[in-house]
C-alpha cells in the first residue's frame, strides 16, 4: 500500500470523527431539549474558535461543550474538557454575548459527555468551574 492510502485513511477517520461529533451534537441537542432548555444556536463560531451549543435554561444562557467517544476505551469523554478548553469557551461566551442585542443576567458553562456504545450514555455536567 502506497502513501495514497494512508491519506485516504487519514481522510476517512477524520470524516468518521466529524460524524461521530456531529451525530453528538445532535443527540445533545435532543437531550438538553428533553431536560427542558431551549436552543438557541449550534455551532457559533468566530475567528477565536466555536461553541458547541447555547441554550436557555430558564432565565440562563447555558454555553455547552458536546464531547462524544464511540467507547470508553480511551476514558470518559468528559476528561476532554479542559481548563484550557473552558477558558476558551469562557473567552467566546463575551464574544458571543457581546453580539447579543438582549442583557442576560445569568450565564453557566455545561459539559455534556456521550458514550455511543452500546447505546448513547450521557454525563452532563452542569456550571462547571473555569480554573483561573
Amino acid at each position: 500500500m502506497g502513501p495514497t492510502t494512508g491519506r485516504r485513511s487519514a481522510t476517512t477517520s477524520g470524516l468518521r470523527q466529524r460524524a461521530l461529533g456531529q451525530t453528538g451534537e445532535d443527540l445533545a441537542a435532543d437531550f438538553l431539549q428533553r431536560q427542558g432548555m431551549v436552543i438557541i444556536e449550534r455551532n457559533f463560531r468566530c475567528p477565536r474558535g466555536e461553541i458547541d451549543i447555547i441554550a436557555k435554561d430558564g432565565d440562563t444562557i447555558v454555553f455547552v461543550e458536546v464531547k462524544t467517544r464511540r467507547t470508553l476505551a480511551q476514558g470518559s469523554p468528559l476528561e476532554a474538557v479542559t481548563a484550557a478548553k473552558l477558558r476558551k469557551i469562557r473567552t467566546l461566551s463575551g464574544i458571543w454575548l457581546s453580539q447579543q442585542k438582549d442583557f442576560f443576567a445569568s450565564i453557566r458553562i455545561d459539559a455534556l459527555g456521550i458514550v455511543m456504545d452500546p447505546e448513547p450514555d450521557y454525563s452532563h455536567r452542569r456550571n462547571v468551574q473555569v480554573d483561573s
